[in-house]
């Protein structure tokens, strides 16, 4: 049995008219039937009831029926997605991202995209920065909202490309209780001669030297006192007095008791980044970046 076999059954069973089928199928009527009466004999089972006048199916043709419809379908997919394929296009996007730690491009960026491309779907992985990068090298997901972009002797960099969608205005992260929240604006150098803690590098690749950046631009080198994996423990950390740090405005969007966030005396800026695979050739990809591109140009 092949599949022409089943597609040739599945038009008789529509249309109950070998006449109709054939024509739907551009056969002629007698290899119609021929074909017909072939798949029978090889069933063992009749799946149409043939009279002068009438057409009609079994119970076996209508539970055979049920079955050739998913196969021809499947198959049908199995070539449209092949094709799909060829021309460098995908059925979906996956995205890294993390959680409760982004800003309002990535759900504006998806509305849009949805509108143009509503075939397309759109998975959402809530990764660290690294495990993005990694993904990434890996082809796993096609695209990644990093945040900073690594030194570039990061091993998972070389194959990426990269475009900056935001500059973010960096906080000042304190405790609470700590004299330096009374204040409205926090200068650079009140915070030289305390202790600092930080994201790690295992998780956020490139933040030990985004942070030691901006303290060396204020005249001093931060005394970092401990590292934290998790944006989490970076608030339990600053709100437990065991330090203080600078970040990014979104950290307001984490859960903070005991922290509280005041912005720099000399406004800083923090380079906002997204990167993909350069050699991934999804058309789906190519589409999103470009709505990234201008819904982040339409905001600065």
């Amino acid at each position: 049995m092949e599949l022409r076999h089943l597609r040739y059954f599945v038009a008789v069973a529509e249309e109950l008219n070998f006449t109709r089928a054939a024509a739907k199928l551009r056969l002629a009527q007698p290899s119609l039937t021929r074909q017909i009466h072939n798949l029978e004999e090889e069933l063992g089972v009749r799946l149409l009831d043939r009279t002068r006048n009438q057409v009609s199916l079994t119970e076996e043709g209508k539970s055979f029926l049920v079955d050739a419809r998913r196969l021809v379908a499947l198959s049908l997919e199995s070539v449209k997605a092949v094709q799909r394929f060829s021309r460098g296009e995908s059925g979906q996007l996956n995205l890294g991202y993390l959680f409760k730690f982004n800003f309002d491009l990535l759900p504006a960026t998806l509305a849009t995209f949805y509108q143009t491309s509503p075939e397309i779907a759109v998975n959402l992985f809530d990764m660290s920065p690294a495990e993005q990068l990694r993904a990434l090298e890996a082809r796993k997901i096609d695209l990644g909202f990093v945040g900073l972009r690594p030194p570039a002797v990061n091993k998972h960099v070389a194959a990426l490309d990269w475009e900056c969608v935001a500059h973010h205005d960096v906080v000042a992260v304190l405790p609470a209780n700590h004299p330096l929240a009374k204040k409205s604006r926090i200068p650079m150098k009140d915070l030289q001669s305390l202790f600092f803690v930080a994201m790690s590098e295992q998780t956020h690749p490139g933040s030990r030297d985004w942070l030691s950046g901006l303290c060396q631009r204020a005249g001093f080198t931060p005394r970092i006192l401990q590292d934290v994996d998790l944006e989490s423990g970076l608030m339990t950390f600053v709100a437990e007095g065991l330090g203080v740090t600078l970040a990014r405005e979104q950290i307001k969007n984490l859960p903070h008791p005991g922290v509280v966030f005041r912005p720099l005396a000399a406004a800083a800026k923090a380079d906002y980044w997204i990167a993909w695979h350069r050699e991934n050739r999804s058309k789906a990809l190519a589409q999103y970046i470009e709505i990234v591109k201008k819904q982040a140009a339409s905001l600065r």
